[in-house]
């Protein structure tokens, strides 16, 4: 989540004037009024970038009519570091821990933490329409994929950059193409289809809601539906969110993820 690379100024300023241009007329009206892909990204990566967060949150999940709905806190530092505690009466006690590129789960009902890999990483995250591996991604998009901007359209009333995303040769991914709808103003993903190397529709997720934080725009409620599952979504949404304040090491420990600590 933390992507801490940023743009020159003079780089931030060339973008900026190309959005204002390019969202006032419609238009790809000249090669240089677009910016580079990898520039868009990097914008929303600022919005998407912090030392450290602490949020509350809930996870409301659809399938076959039901509704599941969870809640959480969690602490997460860099790229390296999550906690994930689940708070709603049932599931209390069940906690995620991530540490580097190791992930481990906790259930209350369990002797000991479980460390996931292989499958297990591709396995709905507490009956969610999300996996665990994408849960808890932190790479940058550009070390993964190789990124255009396509087209440009509109969504929910706002212009968007679209940008299409090609894995990489040997990038280990969850998806092996992706297309994002990027509101030029804002820099924040509105909308995003997931695709199989065979050109299948795997998923597809809609930000609902945008709030400002300082000089961060950043979502706080997004829709994710598996289109392998007929009739499913998951919403999540954050209720509080904290940037940048100090968060204990004892965390992020094997005693905070089985409550011995």
């Amino acid at each position: 989540m933390s992507r801490l690379s940023k743009l020159t100024m003079g780089a931030a300023l060339v973008v900026s004037l190309a959005a204002v241009t390019w969202c006032a007329t419609g238009l790809l009206a000249a090669p240089s009024a677009v910016p580079d892909a990898s520039e868009v990204i990097k914008r929303m990566d600022e919005n998407l970038s912090f030392r450290s967060v602490y949020y509350e949150a809930s996870l409301e999940t659809i399938l076959g009519g039901r509704t599941n709905t969870k809640t959480m806190r969690a602490w997460v530092e860099g790229d390296s570091r999550a906690l994930v505690e689940f708070t709603n009466q049932r599931d209390a006690g069940t906690a995620i821990l991530k540490i580097g590129e190791d992930l481990w789960l906790f259930s209350p009902t369990a002797d000991e933490a479980v460390k996931l890999s292989g499958p297990l990483l591709r396995q709905s995250m507490m009956g969610s329409d999300l996996s665990f591996e994408e849960a808890l991604e932190s790479k940058s998009i550009l070390e993964l994929y190789d990124a255009r901007v396509v087209d440009d359209e509109v969504v929910d009333g706002r212009r968007c950059y679209v940008l299409e995303l090609v894995a990489r040769e040997g990038a280990e991914v969850s998806y092996h193409r992706r297309k994002v709808w990027v509101d030029c103003e804002r820099y924040i993903s509105l909308l995003e289809e997931s695709y199989s190397p065979s050109g299948k529709l795997l998923r597809r997720s809609r930000t609902e809601e945008v709030q400002k934080f300082g000089q961060r725009y950043y979502p706080t409620s997004v829709v994710v539906e598996d289109a392998t599952r007929k009739g499913s979504s998951t919403r999540f949404v954050v209720e509080k969110i904290v940037f940048d304040e100090p968060i204990p090491a004892h965390t992020f420990t094997m005693e905070r993820l089985t409550g011995r600590l």
